[in-house]
């Protein structure tokens, strides 16, 4: 049996996907979610082979959720995003079902999800998709992380610094150490320049955090956060830093 859980917060839009998939009898679906929070818990729960999953949901998005779940199952997006928008799905080759969702269509998607060849290449693109969204300049608000079966929002205004660790990030906040699952190069796109700045490889910081800048090693600094962290300033961070606060 296929398991299949349904994440959107649109009541009619979910029953509809559930009454297409009456079509197949080898797929059940496990667990119909109104928001993120509740996909990602019945994601962990269930396992399930497939998501049909909205983009635009209160509380965290759907690309949010799918940052936060370790074993992502194969994914089709069903969205009312405008044609614009649908292009970045078209480019990754990830499957989605534009809104209205006509069953000609839900049924070609199907089709590719069933082929069992096409399962493996729609989990690349998934992460495919995740990391081009990652790469877009922004202002990023918030950071969604899950702490064992906890999920925390963290706005970007609480973080003081970010710290490279391994596969991870390291998000020092008002509130504790939390870790992510993403690059430091994605988080140096995302965050507003004026507010953070790539001081080395290793840390991000907020600039309103520094409190002075020491030198140490020979053209590097050592910066002295407002909460008595200390965080490394390569050769290059510190142009940069100068050059943000126009110095």
């Amino acid at each position: 049996m296929i398991k299949a859980v349904l994440v959107d917060d649109e009541p009619l839009a979910r029953s509809m996907i559930a009454e297409y998939l009456e079509s197949y009898p080898r797929v059940e679906v496990v667990a119909e979610c109104n928001d993120g929070f509740e996909g990602a818990k019945a994601i962990m729960q269930y396992q399930p082979d497939i998501i049909f999953l909205d983009i635009q949901m209160p509380k965290i998005n759907g690309f949010e959720m799918l940052e936060i779940i370790d074993n992502r199952p194969a994914v089709i997006f069903t969205t009312a995003f405008d044609e614009y928008a649908v292009q970045a799905f078209e480019q990754h080759a990830v499957d989605y079902l534009l809104k209205p969702i006509t069953k000609s269509r839900f049924d070609d998607a199907m089709a590719k999800f069933l082929d069992v060849q096409h399962v493996d290449t729609m989990r690349k693109n998934t992460q495919h998709l995740l990391d081009k969204m990652n790469q877009v300049d922004g202002k990023l608000e918030r950071v969604v992380v899950k702490t064992g079966a906890k999920i925390k929002i963290i706005p970007v205004n609480s973080i003081s610094y970010l710290e490279a660790d391994d596969d991870y990030v390291k998000i020092h906040t008002d509130d504790g150490v939390f870790l992510k699952n993403k690059t430091m190069a994605s988080f140096e796109n995302q965050l507003d320049p004026a507010q953070f700045v790539r001081v080395h490889r290793s840390f991000i910081v907020k600039i309103d955090h520094i409190a002075r800048l020491e030198p140490h090693e020979k053209d590097s600094y050592v910066a002295v956060l407002a909460d008595g962290n200390q965080v490394s300033v390569s050769k290059s961070g510190y142009a940069r830093l100068k050059q943000t606060l126009g110095m």
